[in-house]
C-alpha cells in the first residue's frame, strides 16, 4: 500500500478498507488513503483482445476528470511516486495555468482485477469546456465505454448532460462515478436521484468516490473491467486504424494517435491513408504510459501512436483510416463528424515580416486541432494576415496564446464575428464571415444569422436575472424545467453573435458561480442585421467594420467611437469619429485640434494685429482639414481591438 495519513484508529481504517461505502462524509476530513495496490507490470505487454478495455472520462468542467486520471495511474502503478504530480496528463503549460484540460490525453494502464486476470486499460482524459466538445466526440469514437463523473456537491450540470448524450449516441457503456464525496456539501443521495431523473441511469450504479483522497478507485477500475465490453474483432483480419489525433514533432515529423479497430501494425509495414494518395512506411509504434513508450506492434483494440515518414502537417487528416498498402481494407471507417467553425476573427502579425512564420505556425497548430481553420486575407490597416475560424471564444483565446508561447508569435486579432447567410435581390446566396464582404444594403434581400439553443442550469432564485439576460441578448425562452428542489433548467434560443463575448461571464457572476451553460447550433434565422462602418475624418476604416443588429448598432457605435477617441493622437485640425450605417451617421465623437498660440509674440498694441494672425491660422486649418489625412498608428488598432476582446 501507499503510505496512509490519518488521525483515525487502526480499526476504523481496516473497516474502511473492507467497506469504503459505509464511511460517513464528515469522517473524511483528515483521511488520505489509496486502495491497496496490486503489483502489475508498469508497461503492459501484448494481451488478448478479451482483456483490453478502452474508455474515456467525461464530465462537466472541474468535476475531477484529470485528478481521477492521476489516481487511476497511481493505482495501476503506471507512474512512480517520484514521477507523480497533480494533473499529470495536463502536459501543456496553458492547461496547468487555467486549470482546464484542452487536449484529450491517452494513457495505457495494466490492472490486475479481483478475478486474478491482468487487463490492459486504454484511458482517454477529455476536456469539459463546451468549446472543446469536438475533442470529447473524437475520444469517444476510440472507446467502448466512458466513466461519467458527477461532482457530489454540485450534481448534474449542463455539460454533464451534453457529454452523456454524446456517449449514448455512440452506444457506449457508462460507468457513473459520484466524485468529491469528501466535501462537506456532498449529497450522494441527491446525485443518485439526479442520475435517474435527468440522465435515466440507475442511481444504485453510481460509485461513491473521491479522486483527491483516493477513495473508491479500485471499485471504479473493477466496474470498468466488468461493464465496458472488449473491442470487437473483424474476422477478415485486415488492418483498419482510425487517426483520432496527431501532433507535429520538429525532429520526427508527424506523430499520429491511432485506435486499431482490426488487424495489427508494426515497424516496417507499408501503409496508406484513404484521404491522401501517398504511401508510407511505419518507423515506430508505441503506447502512452503516459510518456510515449515504444512497442513491437499495435494490435486490435490498442490505442497508441505511430511515426511514419510524414514530413508535412497536411499529409494526415484527423478521422482518416490507415490500412496496409498491399492488403487494404475495402472501405474507410466512418469518420468523425466534420467540425464547422462557429466564430471567425482576423489574426495578423504585429510585425509584418513575421507573416510567413505565422503561416507555418498555424499549419502546425491545425494538425493538432481539426476545428481550427485559416485562410489568407489582407487589411489596409493591419497588412497581411489570416481569417481564422474557431469553435468559440475560449478556443480563440487558447489558439492565440499557443501562437505566442509555442511559436513566439506576436499577434493581434480583430473583433470576433460569426457566419451570416445572405440572399441578394438577384437571388444569389452568399456565406459571409467577414463584414468587408457584405454587399451594399440596397442589394440585400435578407440576412440570416446563426442561432444556438442554450441550456442553462442554475439555482431557482436566479431565474429572473437569467431570463432578463436572455431577453437582453435577443433570446426567446422555450422551456423551464424544475430539476430538483434547488435548481431549474432553462432552454432558450439566442443569436450566437450575442452570446459570444460576455454571456457566460455574466451568467457566472449573477449566479455566484452556480450557473452552468451548454449550447448547440440550431440553424439560421432572418434578422435585421446591418453593416456598421467607422469613419475617421470621413474615411471608412475597414478593420473596425462590424455586422450588428440595427437595434444595437447605436450603442455599439458609441462604444467604439469613445474607444477610438482615446487612442487616436491629436491632429492639427478637428477630427470627427463617426459610426455610420450606409449614409446615416448614428454616433459621433470629436477630437479637438492641436492649437498653436500664434498671438504669443504680440505684447499689447492694436487688437487688429492679433485678429489678423488668428484669421490666418483659421484659413490654414480649414485648408488642412480639406486635404489632411489621419494616419492611425498601429498601436491604436492594437489597443482598440484588444479591449474589444
Amino acid at each position: 500500500m501507499h503510505p496512509v495519513t490519518t488521525s483515525f484508529p487502526h480499526s476504523t481504517l481496516s473497516f474502511f478498507q473492507k467497506s469504503p461505502y459505509l464511511l460517513r462524509t464528515s469522517d473524511l476530513k483528515t483521511l488520505r488513503v489509496f486502495a491497496p495496490l496490486r503489483l502489475t507490470s508498469r508497461h503492459p505487454a501484448t494481451m488478448s483482445v478479451e482483456l483490453t478495455r478502452n474508455f474515456s472520462i467525461i464530465a462537466h468542467i472541474d468535476h475531477g476528470k484529470t485528478t481521477l486520471s492521476d489516481r487511476l495511474m497511481e493505482t495501476c502503478q503506471t507512474i512512480t511516486q517520484r514521477e507523480a504530480q497533480a494533473q499529470h496528463l495536463d502536459s501543456m503549460d496553458l492547461e496547468r495555468e487555467k486549470g482546464i484540460t484542452i487536449k484529450s490525453h491517452p494513457v495505457t494502464l495494466a490492472f490486475k482485477s479481483r478475478d486474478g486476470k491482468t487487463y490492459k486499460l486504454n484511458l482517454l482524459d477529455t476536456p469539459g469546456h463546451v468549446d472543446f466538445s469536438y475533442e470529447v466526440s473524437r475520444s469517444l469514437a476510440a472507446c467502448e465505454g466512458a466513466i461519467l463523473i458527477i461532482d457530489a456537491a454540485q450534481g448534474v450540470e449542463a455539460q454533464t448532460m451534453a457529454n452523456v448524450n454524446l456517449a449514448m449516441e455512440q452506444d457506449l457503456a457508462i460507468v457513473p462515478v459520484l466524485n468529491k464525496i469528501d466535501l462537506p456539501a456532498a449529497d450522494v443521495d441527491r446525485c443518485r436521484q439526479q442520475l435517474e431523473e435527468i440522465l435515466a441511469i440507475p442511481g444504485e450504479h453510481g460509485i461513491p468516490a473521491s479522486a483527491k483522497m483516493g477513495i473508491g478507485i479500485q471499485d471504479i477500475l473493477e466496474a470498468v473491467v466488468e461493464l465496458v465490453p472488449p473491442p470487437d474483432e473483424n474476422p477478415d483480419g485486415l488492418l483498419r486504424a482510425s487517426v483520432f489525433d496527431s501532433i507535429y514533432d520538429a525532429y520526427r515529423g508527424v506523430i499520429s494517435y491511432v485506435r486499431v479497430v482490426s488487424g495489427e501494425m508494426k515497424k516496417g509495414d507499408k501503409i496508406k491513408l484513404f484521404h491522401t494518395p501517398n504511401n508510407y512506411e511505419i518507423k515506430e509504434t508505441g503506447i502512452f504510459t503516459p510518456k510515449m513508450t515504444k512497442t513491437d506492434k499495435l494490435q486490435t483494440g490498442d490505442v497508441g501512436y505511430i511515426i511514419a515518414n510524414m514530413k508535412s502537417s497536411a499529409e494526415v487528416k484527423i478521422g482518416d483510416t490507415i490500412t496496409h498498402k498491399d492488403k487494404p481494407c475495402p472501405e474507410p471507417l466512418p469518420g468523425f463528424k466534420e467540425i464547422r467553425p462557429m466564430v471567425f476573427s482576423g489574426i495578423y502579425p504585429i510585425d509584418t515580416s513575421d507573416y510567413e512564420a505565422l503561416k507555418v505556425a498555424m499549419g502546425k497548430l491545425q494538425i493538432n486541432d481539426a476545428a481550427f481553420t485559416f485562410t489568407t486575407e489582407s487589411s489596409t490597416a493591419l497588412g497581411f494576415g489570416f481569417r481564422c475560424g474557431f469553435l468559440g471564444l475560449l478556443h480563440m483565446e487558447i489558439i492565440q496564446e499557443r501562437l505566442r508561447r509555442e511559436f513566439d508569435m506576436d499577434v493581434i486579432s480583430t473583433y470576433p464575428s460569426v457566419i451570416y447567410e445572405v440572399t441578394k435581390t438577384d437571388g444569389e446566396e452568399l456565406i459571409i464571415d467577414n463584414p468587408s464582404y457584405l454587399p451594399e444594403q440596397q442589394e440585400i434581400q435578407e440576412i440570416r444569422e446563426p442561432m444556438v439553443r442554450i441550456f442553462i442550469m442554475l439555482p431557482g432564485e436566479y431565474i429572473g436575472d437569467a431570463m432578463q439576460l436572455i431577453m437582453e441578448k435577443r433570446g426567446e425562452l422555450e422551456n423551464t424545467e424544475t430539476i430538483d428542489e434547488f435548481r431549474v433548467l432553462l432552454t432558450a434560443t439566442v443569436p450566437l453573435a450575442d452570446i459570444l463575448v460576455d454571456f457566460n461571464d455574466r451568467l457566472k457572476s449573477m449566479t455566484k458561480g452556480y450557473g452552468s451553460m451548454d449550447y448547440e447550433h440550431c440553424g439560421y434565422r432572418a434578422a435585421n442585421m446591418v453593416k456598421m462602418d467607422m469613419l475617421i475624418a470621413g474615411d471608412p476604416v475597414e478593420a473596425f467594420s462590424t455586422i450588428v443588429h440595427r437595434d444595437k448598432a447605436q450603442a455599439r457605435g458609441r462604444e467604439l467611437a469613445a474607444k477610438l477617441k482615446e487612442v487616436i493622437p491629436t491632429q492639427m485640425f478637428v477630427v470627427a469619429i463617426q459610426a455610420a450605417i450606409g449614409g446615416n451617421i448614428i454616433a459621433r465623437e470629436t477630437i479637438s485640434a492641436m492649437r498653436k498660440n500664434v498671438t504669443a509674440k504680440c505684447y499689447g498694441g492694436d487688437i487688429s494685429r492679433k485678429r489678423k494672425l488668428l484669421e490666418k491660422q483659421k484659413k490654414g486649418k480649414a485648408k488642412m482639414k480639406a486635404f489632411g489625412k489621419v494616419n492611425i498608428p498601429q498601436d491604436a488598432f492594437i489597443k482598440v481591438l484588444k479591449s474589444g476582446d
